[in-house]
């Protein structure tokens, strides 16, 4: 019955194909063309279904691996299960949603956090950023802040897109939360000038660290 299943949920994702949407996101790596509201509802329908989470993702196919990570049961994944599927993401989207709807709420997290850190693939150490910045924002107790800020000093100016992005958010977030790392945040921020011209919508924040802990700290103290 459950590959009756995947074959019917494959069919569905393909028959809501959309090549407009896939080409907007070819742009960012992401080989999809289903819109991403649409791919919810069809996770909320099918509810939590680890099997099928299971099955889903093996197919290696961008959308299904997507609704894999919303139908799954996060905590049900073992440790190693979790390091290979962060290894075959393959797209952006698909390592970012593994990472904040799945690894996040996994007893693994701190450590696969640990381990992805210190990875050899930037990919998979942007992984272990973000869980990072997560801890940073939720449950600093233990972490070395100033031992974060001086790797992010040292590597985040010449590494990868995807892993510079990650330490950039954990710089901004440390920046953020923490008052007295935040001048030293700053700092490293203005010297380092990452992502200092990206192109930022209107109404939206620029990711350039000094701009963004400058704008949260400011509506933290004028909600």
């Amino acid at each position: 019955m459950t590959g009756t299943t995947v074959a019917e949920v494959t069919a569905e994702l393909a028959a809501l194909e959309d090549p407009r949407i896939r080409e907007v996101n070819e742009k960012h790596g992401d080989d999809h063309g289903v819109n991403l509201g649409k791919l919810r509802a069809v996770a909320k329908r099918l509810k939590t279904q680890q099997e099928l989470a299971h099955l889903l993702w093996a197919t290696g196919d961008t959308a299904a691996r997507l609704l894999a990570t919303l139908v799954c049961r996060p905590k049900a994944f073992e440790h190693d299960e979790l390091d290979a599927m962060v290894r075959e993401a393959g797209t952006p989207k698909v390592h970012d949603w593994l990472v904040n709807y799945v690894v996040k709420k996994s007893p693994h997290a701190e450590a696969l956090r640990v381990a992805w850190s210190a990875d050899p693939d930037p990919v998979v150490a942007s992984a272990g950023w973000a869980l990072t910045t997560e801890r940073v924002a939720k449950k600093p107790e233990g972490l070395d802040l100033a031992g974060l800020l001086d790797v992010i000093e040292a590597g985040m100016k010449d590494a990868p897109d995807r892993l510079q992005w990650a330490m950039n958010h954990c710089l901004a977030q440390i920046g953020i939360d923490h008052a007295e790392h935040r001048a030293r945040a700053l700092d490293i921020g203005e010297r380092l000038e990452v992502l200092k011209d990206y192109p930022t919508p209107p109404n939206c924040t620029s990711p350039f660290a000094p701009v963004w802990i400058t704008e949260m700290v400011r509506r933290q103290e004028n909600p």
